[in-house]
């Protein structure tokens, strides 16, 4: 394996909209969503060791999950776990981390991945990955994974390259990222050929994405630089619980991508998945004859069709005259929602937490 090949995975976020299997005390990540054996984690944690050395994979998570981390990958050292002792959205994360594997290894080549995708084919994932590193090897720029976008998704960002580089292979300049849009943008971006959905993998230099963040965030980098003789020792922790809370909460994609002129795309050439929502993850779950997914041999249905069922193992469920809807069941709540507004969870959650309190979320 190369050396300089490193990780940063992201496993610091609490999956709301998968309540109330996913709880801020035990999130998506750590949970086996689609009954492989193995949890998110674990999953992604095995996709990135396949070509980067293990012992250059760091984890970034909130510092309340440290213990879930070092419990479900036991082989890590517990230096590579980098807790964040306050929720400050992406970039800071990744700052603090590049800082530190730059001061491992001034030559290092960096991927950041979420803990929580669907991805199948791993060896086009770890061909495309090492294509962006060898572009990332020869220049200071900056790249990341694009989905070819199968229909007109709203709940996705997207990524808009170069028109004129539609038929190039390869990586394309990216021209600007674009927020979520509404149905008929959506199908515009479709219609143009050259947009991508933002899959949130981004692959460059240690060196690259540190120089970024001088250029468009020297705050940021400012309270981060300060700590650069303490990285990797022991006198980090305290470093970072005096500062890390100083920080922007902000966004990699506000704080850099969308400012930086060297930004390149790469259409991934594998399928993926976010599974983001209970729906996403109905998609890619074995279905009976009335496409009901997750039902199991535990599960009596009758006029029931397009549902997505998860309930505690050894528990038996009778539904009846249900379609298109989402039946959750967990030792501490209940939910029953049609699919269609899924979306809404997180209002729900909300209102779970005003109303009973956070044990519930």
């Amino acid at each position: 394996m190369n050396s300089n090949y490193y990780a940063i995975l992201m496993a610091g976020g609490v999956g709301s909209r998968f309540w109330p299997v996913s709880t801020t005390e035990y999130p998506k990540q750590f949970h086996d969503m689609l009954g492989a054996g193995v949890s998110l984690l674990q999953k992604t944690f095995g996709r990135l060791s396949r070509f980067i050395p293990a012992e250059n994979i760091l984890i970034l998570t909130n510092e309340r999950y440290t213990e879930l981390v070092m419990e479900q990958l036991p082989r890590i050292e517990a230096s590579q776990v980098v807790a964040e002792p306050a929720m400050r959205n992406t970039a800071p994360c990744i700052l603090y981390a590049a800082l530190k594997i730059r001061k491992m290894n001034p030559e290092a080549l960096i991927v950041v991945a979420p803990s929580d995708h669907w991805i199948e084919d791993e060896q086009a994932f770890e061909n495309d990955v090492i294509h962006c590193f060898e572009k990332c090897a020869a220049a200071p720029v900056l790249c990341t994974l694009g989905i070819a976008p199968s229909f007109p998704n709203t709940g996705f960002g997207y990524i808009e390259f170069d028109a004129q580089e539609k038929s190039k292979p390869g990586v394309k300049k990216v021209q600007q990222f674009r927020e979520k849009p509404d149905y008929a943008t959506a199908k515009h971006f479709l219609s143009q050929g050259n947009f991508l959905w933002n899959a949130g993998i981004f692959m460059w230099s240690a060196s690259a994405i540190i120089d970024a963040f001088k250029a468009y965030q020297p705050k940021e980098y400012a309270l981060f630089e300060k700590g650069i003789p303490l990285y990797n020792t022991s006198q980090e922790e305290g470093f970072i619980a005096e500062n890390y809370s100083k920080a922007a909460n902000i966004s990699i994609d506000y704080a850099i991508l969308e400012s930086s002129d060297a930004v390149y795309v790469l259409p991934a050439g594998f399928d993926w998945n976010d599974l983001g929502t209970w729906g996403s993850l109905y998609d890619k779950l074995p279905k009976d004859t009335s496409e009901n997914a997750g039902a199991g041999s535990r599960v009596l249905t009758e006029d029931c069709e397009g549902l997505m069922v998860r309930l505690p193992a050894g528990k038996i469920g009778v539904l009846e005259g249900l379609k298109d809807y989402i039946v959750v069941d967990t030792e501490k709540a209940l939910l029953v929602l049609p699919k269609q507004k899924e979306q809404e969870i997180k209002q729900w959650v909300s209102r779970v937490k005003d109303t009973f309190g956070p044990d519930f979320i």
